[in-house]
């Protein structure tokens, strides 16, 4: 009998995310095609990581009952029942909200992932948070995050971070996982998001990340990128603003040439 959590070098208590993280670094090492070794230990850890993602998953929908009656969770026993099914003839946000996330963990992400674009774009007020515990929602929330980073799906994904980093800053939670959140995040602020998304729509996403307790050469970067995209709307009394601004954080950060005539 196999420790699971062992096979995958994890403790009992691991984030979803962080059994996430760890299933994909082993399997890039003890793929037969990759490790050319035999396919036993893969197999093993295949096995450890669906039955672990099995116990999540129920725990995740089962544990909330609200939505549920003793006639709906007597069917659900049987395996005619067929969860998805009922979820998808329901049109409120907390059934919308929990397909999301059993897409999400059934292998369907292209799904989960249409789902949740639809839902941020047809309602102003929608939040996924609201229909989870915090811990849920961050575990099952940065998971999607990396969908939607797959898909490039830039601002989606960086405003769903932005929930995780605030949350985690008001009350610990991830850990030493952490640095993984801050790193995502950090990585599509500084390379995914100039030419990829709306100009004003990337300066929505850097002005908000000085709020999120980066470095100071960070934000001197994303002060950098901010001052750039507000010269190119003809802003040029802003891009100064924010080019000094970025000098007063971290003098030695190295300033485009394109601004050079802002100094």
């Amino acid at each position: 009998m196999h420790n699971y959590y062992a096979v995958l070098g994890l403790s009992p208590d691991a984030t979803t995310a962080e059994i996430k993280r760890a299933y994909r670094k082993k399997a890039k090492k003890l793929h037969p095609d990759i490790s050319g070794k035999d396919a036993e230990q893969f197999h093993i850890l295949n096995t450890a990581y669906q039955i672990i993602c099995d116990a999540r998953r129920n725990f995740l929908f089962d544990k909330d009952s609200t939505l549920w009656d003793k006639e709906l969770r007597k069917k659900k026993e049987k395996e005619s029942f067929n969860y998805r099914a009922w979820l998808l003839k329901r049109s409120d946000d907390e059934s919308r909200s929990k397909l999301i996330f059993w897409d999400l963990m059934h292998n369907r992400e292209d799904d989960a992932v249409d789902l949740f674009k639809t839902l941020n774009r047809e309602k102003a007020d929608f939040k996924l948070s609201n229909w989870f515990t915090r811990e849920d929602f961050m575990d099952y929330g940065f998971i999607l995050a990396e969908e939607l980073v797959f898909r490039s799906e830039f601002y989606d994904a960086v405003l769903l971070l932005e929930q995780i980093i605030l949350m985690e800053q008001r009350r610990p939670y991830f850990k030493h996982f952490f640095p993984e959140v801050t790193a995502l995040a950090r990585r599509i602020l500084l390379f995914h998001t100039e030419g990829t998304v709306n100009i004003e729509l990337a300066l929505d996403l850097w002005e908000r990340a000085l709020e999120w307790g980066f470095s100071k050469k960070d934000e001197a970067a994303f002060l950098i990128k901010m001052a750039a995209a507000y010269e190119k709307i003809k802003d040029r009394a802003t891009a100064c603003v924010c080019l000094n601004e970025a000098r007063r954080l971290h003098a030695s950060s190295k300033i485009p040439a394109s601004l050079k005539h802002l100094t």
